[in-house]
């Protein structure tokens, strides 16, 4: 199934790409791509995220979440811009004897406030929110959750760098295990190779403080390669990232490969 993905995605990207330069360019792809790579940036954009977590204590069984989670900025005044971002999770997790449990996850709200006119170091915090949405058992956690997130970009020559940080604590719990209580932290450097191609690393690395000692933390490594280009008019960011869990907790996948297509609208 793995292998199918890919070989879709590497069609569509190509496909695109002929498509793109048949046509007369309408959209600056290499800008395009650096605004894909700010959290806070003045570009509408919707990513659907497909990640395939296997290996590790997972064995050969996988673990799949798509996550869909539209990105919004919204002018609050004529000094400061509002960035929202949603995150809803579709998850489908290995059961015994070859059953699955496939349901919503927890939805997840960030709020970013951050300047209209940005300097050389583009900033942003804010609240973010976790709801009691989940359906599939595995990811039911009956937690109401609130905390602040921030996030700091700078872009300079052909690199995007910078780093997104959240701390998420219960406020209201169902009593029963797990609740949330969450710190994720994201580093990412991007570098641009023009033509719409970049080469990406952002692992998102988490800390789940109610897990049992020595279970907290997942430390992912790896890189990726993003595509932005034009099909049909419609600028879109195509990507495809591998990850290794150099730090787990017991019971967890040990690898993700993730597939990612992004409409984008910019103003």
């Amino acid at each position: 199934m793995t292998r199918t993905v890919f070989l879709f995605i590497l069609a569509l990207a190509i496909c695109s790409d002929s498509w793109a330069w048949a046509q007369e360019p309408v959209h600056d792809v290499n800008a395009l791509a650096k605004e894909t790579q700010n959290p806070v940036g003045s570009l509408i954009s919707v990513p659907i995220q497909f990640n395939f977590n296997t290996g590790g204590d997972l064995e050969d069984r996988t673990f799949f979440n798509l996550n869909f989670q539209p990105v919004i900025p919204i002018r609050g005044s004529q000094n400061w811009n509002v960035i929202v971002r949603t995150i809803v999770p579709l998850n489908s997790f290995p059961g015994p004897d070859g059953t699955r449990y496939t349901g919503v996850g927890d939805i997840q709200e960030q709020i970013f406030v951050t300047p209209a006119k940005p300097g050389g170091i583009i900033w942003g915090v804010g609240p973010t929110f976790s709801f009691p949405t989940a359906t599939a058992a595995p990811a039911e956690t009956g937690t109401w959750a609130a905390g602040a997130t921030g996030v700091v970009v700078k872009s300079t020559g052909p690199f995007v760098l910078g780093g997104l940080i959240s701390q998420l604590w219960p406020l209201h719990d169902a009593g029963e295990e797990p609740e949330t209580d969450l710190l994720t932290l994201q580093p990412f450097v991007n570098f641009n190779l023009g033509h719409g191609w970049a080469i990406s690393f952002s692992p998102l690395m988490t800390a789940n403080w109610d897990a049992e000692e020595g279970n907290e933390w997942t430390v992912p490594l790896g890189m990726g390669l993003t595509r932005t280009t034009v099909f049909n008019r419609r600028p879109m960011n195509l990507g495809v990232t591998y990850y290794y869990d150099v730090e787990r907790p017991d019971g967890a996948a040990g690898q993700q490969l993730r597939f990612v297509v992004s409409l984008l609208y910019p103003r």
